[in-house]
């Protein structure tokens, strides 16, 4: 899967120019898959495109298998055809530079809505039999998310168990009775994830056809508001009231001194393995269609995942319980033969997870922003030290870009020191045999020449951002993933720069 020597761009569809307040599937979605091209890159690297809900994380989503709307591109949709004007026209006025969820979903789900109206009365048949076959082939999952947005929308936006006791837990009569009654709005679900995957697929055909592979981001677990958890409450650790009893974290890390408390409700892993895992095989068959790579989140947590009561305000008290292991992988693999899969491997992996990962032949991760402290694990992330089949980062998603790591000057409420991190910066010095003006490049470098078969970097590092262009700080809520680039950025010699590097240790 990743056996050749290859490189690629981190960068998330939100982050992207052009839109309407949001990068979305749009022109410019095509024209970053040219840039790609054009510099020799050949894997395109985003997070999860699910519909994101409160705290915009894309790691916590109203559902597993939906995709997000505010991705839509109007400007591209037929119903009505005045769509594309009217948005040109009375797009409202957002910083270029970051997202406005709010004023974004104010202003594109009316005219969604307008488009699915439009759809109903002039759409051809075979138009409406594409929709119809759609529907149908995604049946399984989007019939209960179309409910679940539906019954959402219609109960002000609150969690689903906060609902009326008969809807909240599925009572027979209580379903019929809602979905009759928001038949017109769960159609409009339904149409807005037709666009989606529509889209969708026609840009991943587009970057298939020029060598670049979509390499996309499954979380472990999903958020407790989401139509997975309302429809299947008996997968997760939850009351009566359809409230956790214990939910998701990990323990104190290089982010945080208290830990991170994620929220998350955890898997009833004895009910999952009672049919198969059948819920699992359909996520990862979903996921296998929408992406040519996918980079499987926390996994350490499949061997051993940390539980938190729910009464607690910190991860810093937990256990580490027991995960499917390998018995999950065996499922999938049986039934979806095998698959490819990244595995983040980042934080406290104890030698079972090693063991698992290497049983099961799947790259690991290594990040070069973790290779120069005091902790025993530093030289793991130097080159010396990489195995071939590994994905080598300069920062993730989660990390600071390079330069405000290397800075230092970003505000995290790390657990590092002040002396530690000058302990770290001169350590980077000396490694490298640079001043750090262009850390940025310095890294970029060390990675590309690496005997690791796979490279990826932020777009941020490539164009040489500070902390301004963080994507998101864990631990913390508000002002997380907005970040956008602007073309502008992208120089002529930012490109010839990376597409000399790229050729050079032939990638």
């Amino acid at each position: 899967m990743l056996n050749s020597r290859t490189s690629g761009i981190l960068l998330h569809i939100t982050s992207l120019p052009g839109g309407h307040g949001i990068g979305d599937l749009g022109s410019d979605a095509y024209r970053f898959a040219d840039f790609l091209k054009e510099t020799g890159q050949r894997i395109w690297q985003v997070l999860p495109v699910g519909p994101t809900g409160y705290g915009d994380s894309p790691y916590q989503t109203f559902s597993v298998f939906a995709g997000n709307p505010l991705l839509i591109d109007l400007t591209s949709l037929r119903y009505p055809k005045s769509i594309a004007n009217h948005a040109l026209k009375n797009t409202p006025s957002t910083p270029s530079n970051r997202v406005d969820y709010q004023r974004t979903y104010q202003f594109k789900y009316p005219l969604l809505e307008s488009a699915y109206r439009t759809f109903t009365i002039e759409a051809t048949p075979p138009q409406k039999n594409d929709f119809r076959d759609f529907s149908e082939k995604h049946k399984a999952w989007l019939d209960e998310f179309s409910l679940f947005m539906s019954l959402k929308n219609e109960h002000g936006m609150v969690a689903w168990n906060h609902w009326p006791i008969d809807i909240r837990q599925r009572q027979p009569e209580a379903l019929r009775r809602w979905s009759e009654r928001l038949r017109s709005s769960i159609e409009l679900h339904k149409f807005q994830q037709y666009l989606f995957f529509n889209q969708w697929m026609s840009l991943k055909r587009y970057c298939n056809k020029r060598g670049i592979r979509l390499m996309g981001d499954v979380p472990i677990f999903v958020a407790l508001d989401s139509a997975e958890v309302w429809a299947h409450p008996e997968m997760f650790e939850l009351n009566s009231a359809g409230k956790p009893t214990v939910v998701a974290g990990v323990p104190p890390d290089y982010f945080s001194r208290s830990g991170q408390l994620w929220g998350n409700p955890l898997y009833r892993w004895d009910v999952l393995e009672r049919d198969g895992y059948r819920w699992w095989i359909e996520r990862f068959r979903m996921m296998k269609g929408l992406f040519d790579i996918i980079r499987l989140d926390h996994f350490r947590g499949f061997v051993q995942y940390w539980e938190v009561p729910v009464r607690n305000k910190t991860a810093k008290r937990g256990r580490w319980v027991p995960g499917p292991g390998k018995k999950l992988f065996k499922a999938l693999n049986k039934a979806l033969g095998p698959l490819p899969i990244v595995v983040e491997d980042l934080g406290l992996i104890t030698p079972d997870v090693d063991r698992l990962r290497e049983e099961l032949n799947l790259p690991g991760m290594r990040v070069l922003q973790f290779a120069f402290g005091d902790d025993p694990k530093a030289d793991d992330y130097k080159p010396f030290s990489f195995p071939r089949n590994c994905v080598v980062y300069t920062g993730t998603h989660d990390n600071d870009t390079t330069i405000g790591w290397f800075r230092g000057n970003n505000g995290d409420a790390c657990t590092q020191s002040i002396h530690q991190r000058n302990l770290e910066r001169k350590c980077v010095s000396e490694f490298l045999g640079t001043d750090g003006k262009e850390i940025n490049w310095d890294l970029i470098r060390l990675a590309m020449m690496s005997i690791a078969n796979t490279v990826i970097f932020p777009l941020q590092d490539v164009i040489g951002l500070g902390s301004e262009a963080r994507m998101n700080r864990p631990g913390t809520t508000g002002n997380n993933w907005t970040w956008r680039f602007k073309w502008e950025m992208l120089t002529s010699e930012k490109k010839q720069r990376l597409k000399q590097m790229t050729r050079l240790y032939e990638r």
